[in-house]
């Protein structure tokens, strides 16, 4: 039977025809013909979807949607459950090996031999893809088929790939607890691993994150499997996409009841697996040979995969795993922790901050483990390494410690901060554990029969905290002051920056500005419009190279735009075969909308020459017809980015929909000015904010350590 049509929302209507949310009110309220809703209530109606493109095409109203958006809403036709997208991810990877004049030949082709191309291009990748020789189209699938073809031709294949992801996820189960590991965690967790380490297993693979960064490192063997067909699926085509050299192996599988590679043994094993399973097969499994430090109770299935990837590894092979945090101090695995520690098995254990991987409200932990050797030195301590920016038991070990802690917390994430620092420790405890040098609040080597006690709390939180002893009364002091001074000279720049003239208010006739969209100022060619180029896959090509002095040209990063900072991105950022450079005077806006931060801003001397970093786009006006700061200022609005915007979960900009008023270049900098200034004031309160609560968070940390005496007399009055 045919599948039921997708509903959706008028917001959506406007997005696929490429107009306004009023336009599409107007629509309902002029023609009589308008599609009745279909669902939803009298507040929020819900719109048949192939009933919505039928009235669109009877009035010749041409769909504005990108290629990946189009594909988008073909899927949704289908409907849930359909598993149409689950039957097209082999035939990413066979049309990525076609030119665009061969996939547009293929895209003109009769609908008969388009799906007869398509059944045998899948056929052929049979024993590469998961179930791929299971996969034969229907004439229902011909406009998803074309719908691929176009996207992968004109968006890539790693876009394509994500949106079929993104729908088949969608179908199998929203709760069903898969997420990418983020790129930059990814790539940590792989410098973990000892160089040249070539096999490398994850046996909860996912979308294939962590194996194509160990490939990235150099593996050349990847082997993955995942219980669900589409993650396996997913992360097969992505490898062989992204690593076209290596040896790619991806199966389907419960991994702990039925593992694919039972006799596989690797340098190293990489894996965000499940957590929280309850139903992992403790009963069935209670005798399996794996549980070689103790059978892991019903709710400790990570100690459970702990154990699965040591029995993977060779001897003296290493495995580096994220877990919860409770997975280091829950009662009930405290005996499998001892022996993991007394064996030397566990190697290192760190805190990451909030933020640094889903669920973004815990703190995660990584696990470095090693199988060990037969005859080999037993380790005596363990490295705990603690990053996590939250706060911990026990005061900061420092103002700078203190200062991390927060940032993390306000900011986010600095992958390149955190990275160095963790990669630091590690190497130095690697290379010289005995002699390994301590920081207090940050890494210290704790000996083994220090952690095997009765709880065997293996928190890095707990195990690095700095007694007031080893604070520095003279540093707190002199950082406190330093604060102090430039919190005093950021309220100046503050106190400047709001001294305004008072604001007129508008009269009517002011407020009736005509418009344009930023795609007719392209075409009439007021403005060049630069999107930031779409990461490849292997990280290590690059157009750009090196400056002359050997130093790497920063990347402006979209967060750097909504911070209101200098580009603070490096090139490893930067995976991308292309790159545009900012100039002064372009209009950087960032492409994904969320949050408080500035939407748009305009380049100055100290953005020129930085890299445009992902998700950015760049705007060059001609400045004899467009004032920079005008255009900034308008592109930003929240009315503007709200109609230009298109997802939901992850809501991106579309610049071309962007409306600017048409008004006299005089006129454009009377409003630049303002919008300036706004802009200056705005960065100039974010700043003050920071460095106030900065301050009084030296001061605090130094009266509670003891390494600050209050004043001898109060505040002045």
């Amino acid at each position: 039977m045919p599948q039921p049509s997708a509903q959706v929302t008028a917001a959506e209507i406007s997005r696929i025809a490429g107009v306004t949310r009023a336009t599409v009110s107007n629509w309902r309220r002029r023609h009589d013909d308008f599609p009745a809703p279909s669902g939803g209530t009298e507040s929020s109606p819900l719109y048949d979807l192939e009933a919505v493109r039928g009235w669109l095409e009877a009035r010749g109203q041409s769909s504005a949607a990108t290629p990946s958006e189009e594909l988008r809403t073909v899927l949704r036709l289908h409907g849930a459950g359909s598993g149409v997208a689950a039957r097209l991810f082999p035939l990413v990877l066979a049309t990525s090996r076609r030119s665009a004049d061969e996939l547009t030949a293929l895209d003109e082709l009769p609908d008969s031999d388009v799906i007869a191309q398509a059944d045998s291009a899948t056929a052929e990748l049979a024993g590469s893809v998961p179930e791929a020789e299971a996969v034969h189209f229907r004439a229902d699938d011909v406009g998803a088929l074309r719908a691929l073809i176009r996207c992968v031709r004109d968006e890539g294949a790693q876009s394509t790939l994500d949106v079929l992801a993104e729908r088949e996820l969608d179908d199998t189960a929203a709760s069903t607890g898969t997420y990418q590991t983020p790129l930059r965690l990814a790539d940590l967790m792989a410098r973990l691993l000892p160089d040249r380490t070539t096999r490398i297993l994850d046996p909860a693979c996912g979308s294939g994150t962590l194996l194509a960064a160990a490939a990235r490192r150099g593996a050349t063997e990847l082997y993955g499997q995942d219980s669900l067909p589409v993650q396996a699926q997913r992360s097969a085509v992505r490898l062989l996409l992204s690593a076209p050299d290596a040896q790619v192996t991806v199966c389907v599988g419960d991994t702990l009841r039925a593992d694919a590679f039972p006799e596989l043994r690797v340098g190293g094993v990489l894996c965000n697996p499940p957590y929280g399973d309850r139903d992992w097969g403790h009963e069935e499994l209670a005798y399996d040979q794996r549980w070689a430090y103790g059978v892991p109770p019903r709710i400790e299935s990570e100690l459970a995969w702990t154990q699965h990837a040591l029995a993977h590894l060779e001897s003296g092979g290493h495995a580096v795993m994220l877990l919860p945090p409770a997975t280091a101090a829950r009662a009930s695995g405290r005996r499998i922790r001892a022996e993991l520690v007394r064996s030397g098995a566990l190697r290192a254990v760190i805190g990451l901050p909030l933020g640094a991987s889903a669920p973004l409200h815990i703190g995660m932990h990584v696990w470095v483990l090693q199988r060990p050797e037969p005859g080999g030195t037993d380790s005596k301590s363990v490295l705990f390494v603690d990053v996590s920016g939250d706060q911990r038991e026990g005061p900061p070990s420092s103002p700078r410690d203190a200062y991390s802690r927060l940032r993390h917390r306000r900011t986010g994430v600095d992958w390149n901060t955190l990275s160095d620092e963790v990669l630091g420790h590690w190497t130095a405890y690697t290379d010289d554990p005995e002699s390994f040098t301590d920081v207090p609040g940050a890494a210290r080597a704790v000996p083994t029969i220090d952690l095997v006690d009765d709880l065997v709390d293996l928190t890095p939180a707990r195990q690095v905290r700095a007694a007031p002893v080893d604070i520095d009364p003279a540093e707190v002091a002199e950082h406190a002051a330093e604060q102090r001074e430039l919190l005093a000279a950021s309220v100046n720049v503050l106190e400047s920056a709001a001294g305004y003239e008072p604001w007129k208010a508008a009269t009517e006739s002011s407020q009736a500005w005509r418009t344009a969209t930023v795609s007719d100022l392209v075409r009439g060619g007021a403005l060049s419009l630069l999107r930031a180029a779409v990461p490849v896959g292997r990280g290590d090509s690059r157009t750009e190279s090196p400056d002359t002095d050997g130093t790497e040209r920063p990347v402006l990063t979209a967060s750097d735009i909504g911070n209101g900072a200098r580009p603070s991105g490096t090139a490893e950022d930067l995976r991308t075969d292309a790159a545009h450079t900012v100039a002064a005077g372009d209009v950087l806006v960032r492409g994904v909308a969320g949050g408080s931060g500035i939407m748009a801003r305009v380049a100055d001397e100290a953005d020129a020459e930085a890299l445009l970093g992902h998700h950015i786009h760049l705007l060059r006006p001609d400045p004899a017809r467009l004032d920079p700061w005008f255009l900034a200022g308008f592109l930003a609005a929240d009315d503007n980015i709200a109609g230009a915007s298109t997802g939901s979960t992850i809501v991106s900009v579309s610049p071309g929909r962007l409306r600017v008023p048409l008004l006299p270049l005089d006129e454009q900098r009377r409003y630049g000015a303002a919008f300036r200034r706004a802009y200056e004031l705005r960065t100039a309160a974010r700043r003050t904010a920071e460095l106030a609560e900065e301050t009084a968070q030296a001061l605090l940390t130094g009266l509670t350590t003891g390494a600050l005496l209050p004043p001898s007399e109060g505040p002045s009055a």
